[in-house]
């Protein structure tokens, strides 16, 4: 239609300018008179809308006489069975189980720090002392009582067993001598508390008290954190009890890093928080590179559904009648020239995933389902497909 305006104007143009020489748009023009123009303009206006009146009733004959001329234009694709998959996303913190501060046992001077903030350390590593107050020289003088009171009592128990010496001096003997034991082991125990070390291998995050400080018991010295003991942990709506179990699969995503991995569910707690209704999980998660770290946040994708055999389709091209039924458009009578006829399909949905709903009734596999142009088609109109 743009065509035949765009030439029928032209001609109009032409014999406007060439018509009547005097009264011509370029003689106007040339005149430069104000009036003139502005009826000039007037003149062709009306002419223009005369001939967009006349092009308009061609074109409605046209369209009463050529078919082809009201088809819509859509496109297809084909409805194939697939394996669909529905995923519940939920928000994840970072934590690890070996993250912890290590606190004085014993009070005294910080007398050494052995560590560094960054430092790798193995498991019963020493990383600080205290001053032990003399406790050390304490511990020397009764392990020499110790064994004085062992020598004594083994030379007693000599003596007894060959019926020599009264049981008395035996049984204080060996008493001495447990005693003397007792104490060493108690000292020993004490002497340990003035020793930090690392209850785990990791990294040592933060170094808390510096030396020369004075501690008391419960003083915060380091933290250790190993970060190769990570899981992710979310909570969960208790309607997901039953399709989330241990062992689900998971998506996990790190906006910050840029990463994503796959992993399963390790941990799925059997008690309900009352007060959001809801259960706790937990994800191992590989931290090969070390850049996941305590408390960073992750999106998770937890597979809650799977439908092994269901065809597809975009949300975009289902749409709802007054009953509420939700239907679609297929095309059939498909001709050589790609021309079709426009059907409505009730359909049942299920479960949505992003962009895409799986259809439960209503289409089979190879239907040509109406992609663009679905919101604009109408039951039995002709179509032309475009390829």
């Amino acid at each position: 239609m743009k065509n035949i305006f765009t030439s029928l104007l032209i001609g109009f143009v032409i014999v406007s300018c060439g018509g009547d020489k005097k009264n011509s748009t370029t003689s106007v023009i040339e005149k430069g008179d104000l009036k003139q123009l502005r009826e000039k303009r007037a003149e062709l206006v009306t002419q223009a809308d005369a001939l967009s009146k006349e092009i308009e009733l061609i074109d409605n004959a046209i369209g009463k006489l050529d078919d082809n001329h009201k088809l819509a234009l859509i496109s297809t694709f084909t409805a194939k069975d697939t394996i669909f998959n529905h995923y519940l996303e939920l928000q994840a913190d970072v934590q690890t189980k070996e993250n912890i501060v290590l606190n004085a046992e014993f009070g005294g001077t910080l007398q050494q720090v052995y560590v560094t903030e960054g430092q790798k350390v193995a498991k019963g590593q020493t990383l600080a002392k205290i001053d032990d107050g003399g406790l050390s020289q304490q511990l020397a003088q009764l392990e020499i009582q110790a064994n004085l009171a062992k020598t004594t009592f083994e030379r007693q128990q000599n003596l007894w067993n060959q019926k020599i010496g009264s049981e008395i001096q035996y049984l204080q003997a060996k008493s001495n001598y447990e005693a003397q034991t007792k104490a060493v082991s108690q000292m020993k125990s004490q002497l340990a508390k003035t020793i930090v070390r690392a209850p785990f291998s990791g990294t040592i995050d933060n170094v808390i008290t510096e030396k020369g400080s004075t501690v008391a018991p419960g003083t915060p010295i380091v933290r250790i954190v190993n970060l190769g003991n990570m899981y992710l942990e979310a909570e969960v709506p208790e309607k997901y009890t039953k399709s989330i179990t241990k062992g689900s699969d998971v998506i996990v995503e790190f906006p910050i890093l840029g990463e994503s991995l796959e992993s399963k569910i390790t941990q799925a707690s059997s008690y309900i928080n009352p007060g959001n209704r809801s259960f706790n999980i937990q994800i191992q998660v590989p931290n090969k590179n070390g850049q996941i770290k305590p408390n960073l946040t992750a999106k998770i994708k937890i597979k809650d559904y799977t439908n092994p055999k269901v065809t597809t389709v975009p949300l975009s091209i289902i749409s709802e009648n007054a009953e509420g039924e939700q239907y679609l458009y297929v095309v059939e009578n498909i001709s050589k020239d790609n021309l079709a006829t426009a059907k409505k399909v009730i359909v049942k949905t299920g479960k949505s995933q992003g962009n895409f709903v799986e259809i439960l009734e209503g289409i089979k596999d190879g239907d040509q389902i109406v992609k663009e142009g679905a919101r604009s088609v109408k039951d039995g109109q002709k179509v032309s497909i475009i390829k």
